[in-house]
């Protein structure tokens, strides 16, 4: 392998090939003066090689991420036998602290990319996270978990176009791998735009953490380093028993009506067309309405509420006629 003597500047910050540093980034403030440091984690092989990121917290309230990277620095899988792994554990720091999925200025990080120098806060925020770490980067996953109580299977979404995403999603072998347009304003689409290939990794549910999504990402990012033959020789790989299942089509099933929701626990299952996948209920034992699956496909995605309205999103089911999506 050959050996590396460029170094790399973030937030103005030197660190060279073999050096392991955090870079504490205070971008602004509490409204009590407080400061919130965004920790940056770098860890630099002494050879040359890709720079990779691995991200998570962008929504303050989706923590499973947070905790795929955390045991990506904990055992060590950070540390590359060549090129340079950075990990930020937790974007929105501000949501984290809150346990809102939103910046204190109402907005949603994940729809204000590139931002903008003297726009909102979360506006400044995404201008720096672009201007600073994106341009040295090549390969990155940005982990999330579903909205609210909606829990996703453990996927990767992709761009339906690109070839390139396709070969690191085979790499990174999530159970489902979905094609999914780029949000204008994601991060994922800003960092397309610099030719930064980024994978988004969806899995679990907002403000908890479970334990079977969280091996599923830490696998897949070992699989991921392996591919770029960045990974230690001492990790092992884990390989899935299939390949990741691809889905081009799918869209919500949505509640008929308002009440209680009994969920028959089909997550990441594969339902024929008609199987009932919940049971809709009134609090006071006068009716019980089936949810069924209008077409065959894989539940992708259950809404773990107790209570639903009519209307509300409940299942995401593939190959379905319509699709819709909400990173």
């Amino acid at each position: 392998m050959k050996i590396n003597t460029t170094p790399i500047v973030l937030f103005g910050e030197t660190i060279m090939p073999g050096e392991n540093k955090t870079i504490n980034v205070e971008i602004a403030r509490l409204h009590t003066t407080t400061k919130l440091n965004m920790p940056i984690i770098v860890r630099r092989s002494k050879f040359d090689g890709p720079i990779v990121l691995f991200s998570a917290g962008i929504h303050g309230d989706e923590i499973n991420g947070v905790e795929i990277v955390r045991q990506l620095i904990r055992k060590k899988i950070n540390k590359p036998k060549r090129g340079t792994v950075i990990c930020i554990p937790i974007i929105n720091v501000y949501g984290f602290i809150n346990k809102s999925r939103e910046f204190p200025d109402g907005r949603d990080l994940n729809r204000v990319f590139p931002g903008s120098k003297a726009g909102s806060l979360a506006s400044r925020f995404a201008f720096h996270i672009l201007a600073e770490i994106m341009p040295i980067v090549q390969y990155g996953v940005d982990f999330h978990a579903g909205g609210a109580s909606r829990f996703n299977v453990a996927q990767i979404r992709i761009a339906p176009t690109n070839s390139d995403l396709k070969v690191l999603a085979d790499a990174f072998n999530a159970p489902f791998t979905l094609y999914s347009r780029n949000i204008v304003g994601s991060f994922r689409n800003s960092s397309e735009r610099m030719n930064v290939k980024m994978l988004l990794f969806e899995g679990g549910k907002s403000l908890d953490i479970n334990t079977s999504i969280a091996d599923e990402g830490v696998n897949g990012a070992k699989r991921l380093l392996s591919h770029l033959d960045m990974l230690d020789s001492k990790h092992i790989v884990t390989q899935q028993a299939s390949h990741t299942i691809y889905i081009e089509k799918s869209g919500w099933i949505r509640a008929k009506c308002s009440g209680l929701l009994h969920d028959f626990d089909m997550i990441g299952k594969f339902v024929k067309k008609g199987t009932v996948l919940a049971m809709i209920t009134d609090p006071y034992g006068k009716f019980e309405r089936k949810v069924k699956a209008p077409n065959a496909g894989y539940i992708i995605n259950a809404n773990h509420s107790p209570i639903v309205y009519e209307g509300d999103a409940i299942y995401h089911l593939s190959n379905a006629l319509d699709s819709e999506e909400a990173e």
